[in-house]
């Protein structure tokens, strides 16, 4: 038996000439992975080859797949849609091609099967966290105008959004929800600490972030508060949740409404609330312009 020690859950090491591309077989053993079915696998990597995913993803701390839907189309041209059933402008991704694509997809992933649909339930925080502490998923980007509903049923697909408009297809909705997740895996960050007063985190109580300001300390007639540059660490956090506050009643009065536990307050007075809170910071904001 050999004395070489094992390389920490490599599934195998061997020299190559050439660099390794990004979406080969997967190089860490159990590492989060994600499978998309999708028409333009070309499309991917894309962003999220770059910056702390694309470094994620050379070091193996998740993987990536695409499953060309093209190839499993029929007759001649490989046709993967057909006419919607009852009539009705545009093509449907037909089901025995998407189920065909999807058994593929799924020898390779284990996890939930999500489809990238505008009426799916909204892409959340909390949804992307949960994801990010799963095995991986695997994604179906639709296109034209959807898929068989009977395939969607037959493997239990969830439906997720990332919001109230529609794409000329998933791939973009796809790379949204696979970066949000990502980002989430222990040492995909530098530093995880950032993560914990994230807008939407539960370090900062489910709302939305407070300002950030760096140098220099004074910009165009601007400056930063004087409490960020005061080194009191506890005035410092005051402020901080007090601004998470009040942008989130002002911006996202839902979020403010849960974060109260308000389930009452009426979402007309929300609107209100957040319109008239817009037109208030404008005005301030204008108020504070340089004159020049």
């Amino acid at each position: 038996m050999s004395d070489t020690p094992k390389s920490h859950g490599r599934l195998s090491v061997k020299p190559s000439l050439r660099p390794r591309a990004l979406m080969e077989e997967p190089r860490i053993r159990d590492a989060w992975t994600a499978s998309i079915v999708t028409l333009f696998p070309e499309a991917f990597p894309g962003i999220l080859g770059l910056s702390l995913t694309g470094r994620a993803l050379q070091q193996g701390l998740w993987n990536l797949h695409t499953v060309p839907l093209r190839d499993f189309g029929v007759g001649k041209h490989r046709n993967v849609d057909d006419t919607p059933a009852g009539g009705g402008a545009g093509m449907v991704i037909r089901a025995d091609v998407m189920d065909a694509a999807l058994r593929e997809a799924r020898r390779l992933t284990t996890g939930p099967v999500i489809y990238m649909s505008p009426r799916g339930r909204p892409l959340t925080q909390a949804r992307a966290r949960a994801l990010a502490e799963g095995p991986g998923v695997t994604l179906i980007c639709g296109r034209f105008e959807g898929v068989d509903q009977r395939v969607l049923d037959a493997h239990d697909v969830e439906e997720i959004s990332i919001g109230d408009y529609v794409l000329t297809g998933g791939e973009i909705a796809a790379q949204v929800l696979i970066d949000a997740t990502v980002r989430l895996i222990p040492r995909v960050l530098g530093n995880q600490n950032s993560l914990a007063e994230e807008s939407f985190s539960v370090g900062n109580r489910g709302l939305l972030e407070a300002p950030q300001y760096t140098k220099p300390a004074l910009w165009e007639g601007r400056e930063i508060p004087d409490v960020l540059l005061s080194g009191h660490h506890a005035a410092i956090a005051a402020w901080r949740e007090r601004e998470a506050e009040r942008l989130t009643k002002e911006r996202r009065p839902d979020l403010w409404r849960a974060y109260a536990d308000d389930p009452h307050m009426d979402p007309a007075k929300d609107r209100q609330l957040s319109g008239a809170s817009d037109q208030s910071r404008n005005h301030r904001e204008h108020d504070k312009e340089p004159k020049r």
